[in-house]
């Protein structure tokens, strides 16, 4: 029998799917997303190209950060103040998600939430909104760590290729709690969640967060191997810890956490800043020899991005927390390799910015996406603008140096919004990218921000 002393070890690996019954066990195995929901669908941004972008952009918090932290704040027993949070889309549904629930939770200031989890009265999320945004998955460890139980609706999020949940239930059964869909809603309960040596197929970021919010109350010891390493798993684990958690080696590939039954929080704590949204401002200013120095940044986060930069040309200065980015106007950027890799690796959600950047590049380059299938949605966009690439499976190859010309592109999803922005920027004449409730998912005062550093761009209501 399993005790909260005894650690038992379990093997996360693949079982029979069950046939035949109402209760499926693992039917998780090929989710594909569903479309963003929500926003304005018919605004656009208009862009006119040309423009060198030059002065100081500074970053907002990480939205993969907050979604974790805000889905671990509704497991805790008492108040707390979050600082850094990123008025964006998906942000904001969550916000929303987690009032339904019956959380408390106000707007202090800007950036600033104060939330009251104790009035929470529901362990179930199946409101039409949880379908909208990949995050709200991490509320089934958190409810299910607060209630012993939890429903939530399947989560949806960008389209671009098949994002399995299968580690996050085998997970939660590991640690003692039953799983099954039943009409397109994930149930998973426990009698009492204990502690175990949880070993991931995979390493997964959505997994690796989802058990460790569960773990926290969980009795005795858990130990997850092959976790994953990136920087918002080490905040969500830090937001824990903060609030009366447990949580150590985050940021390794080994997390222990020690069950804490009771977190009377009372706490405040800082969302750290987002990689992604200032590796896209990064390259940004390689893409128009320009001149911009990304601030409220953590440049440890960034080196991938940073060596990659310097290997085509551009000139990167790190501050304590800035970057400083250029390219002179009698500069070229050289072309070169990436693949794409789970943290520290090269970050797959800086990729299609990337492939941008490497068709302004003189010379032949390659893009490898080894973390997610069919991401190369967008290229058909590119080349209507005029760029040189071959896609194939997880394999683009780029022939830069083709002047981009401005045209009607989609948003295909989050990044690749971001991607088309870039395009429009570099190419001659005027781009409309459509769609861009995607890329408001993720990218708070985008214009406004760009407009700053000197990029034509306005957003068109229709």
């Amino acid at each position: 029998m399993k005790t909260s002393t005894a650690i038992k070890s379990v093997q996360v690996t693949d079982k029979k799917i069950g046939e035949g019954v109402l209760k499926v066990h693992h039917p998780f195995m090929s989710l594909t997303d569903l479309s963003d929901e929500g926003g304005n669908s018919m605004a656009s941004y208009i862009v006119r190209g040309g423009n060198r972008l030059a002065g100081d952009v500074t970053v907002s918090g990480s939205k993969n950060a907050a979604l974790g932290i805000l889905s671990a704040a509704m497991l805790l027993d008492g108040a707390c103040k979050i600082e850094n949070v990123p008025d964006v889309a998906d942000i904001n549904v969550m916000i929303e998600i987690c009032k339904d629930l019956g959380a408390k939770i106000k707007r202090d200031n800007e950036g600033t939430l104060l939330i009251d989890p104790t009035s929470i009265n529901t362990h179930e999320a199946i409101e039409d909104k949880v379908r909208s945004i990949r995050g709200s998955y991490y509320l089934l460890g958190a409810l299910l760590a607060r209630f012993g139980k939890a429903s939530l609706y399947m989560p949806g999020g960008c389209n671009f290729g098949t994002r399995p949940v299968d580690q996050h239930m085998k997970g939660f059964e590991a640690l003692g709690a039953e799983v099954s869909l039943e009409h397109g809603i994930i149930h998973v309960e426990a009698d009492k969640l204990l502690g175990e040596h949880i070993f991931l197929d995979v390493v997964s970021v959505g997994a690796t967060i989802n058990i460790m919010i569960a773990a926290v109350k969980a009795e005795g010891t858990t130990v997850i191997e092959n976790a994953a390493r990136e920087p918002h798993i080490v905040d969500v684990a830090n937001f824990l810890n903060t609030m009366g958690a447990n949580v150590r080696g985050a940021g390794t590939d080994v997390i222990r956490i020690t069950g804490t039954p009771v977190m009377p929080a009372g706490s405040s704590y800082s969302i750290i800043p987002d990689q992604i949204e200032a590796g896209t401002y990064m390259m940004m200013a390689a893409l128009t020899h320009g001149d911009i120095t990304v601030r409220n940044l953590i440049p440890k986060h960034m080196e991938p991005l940073s060596a990659k930069l310097e290997e085509m040309g551009a000139h990167v200065e790190s501050g304590d927390d800035s970057i400083r980015v250029w390219l002179d106007e009698n500069e070229h950027l050289k072309p070169a390799s990436f693949k794409t890799m789970p943290y520290p690796g090269f970050p797959t959600d800086l990729q299609p910015q990337a492939t941008v950047l490497l068709c302004l590049a003189e010379g032949s380059s390659k893009m490898m996406e080894n973390v997610w299938d069919n991401r190369f949605q967008y290229v058909d966009d590119l080349k209507m603008m005029g760029a040189d690439i071959m896609a194939s499976g997880k394999l683009a190859v780029i022939q830069g140096g083709n002047p981009l010309t401005g045209a009607k592109v989609t948003a295909r999803d989050l990044r690749a919004g971001a991607a088309m922005v870039m395009a429009g920027l570099a190419a001659e004449g005027v781009t409309e990218i459509v769609e861009i409730n995607k890329i408001e998912r993720g990218y708070e005062r985008f214009v406004n921000k760009l407009q700053s550093l000197g990029a034509d761009i306005s957003r068109l209501d229709r």
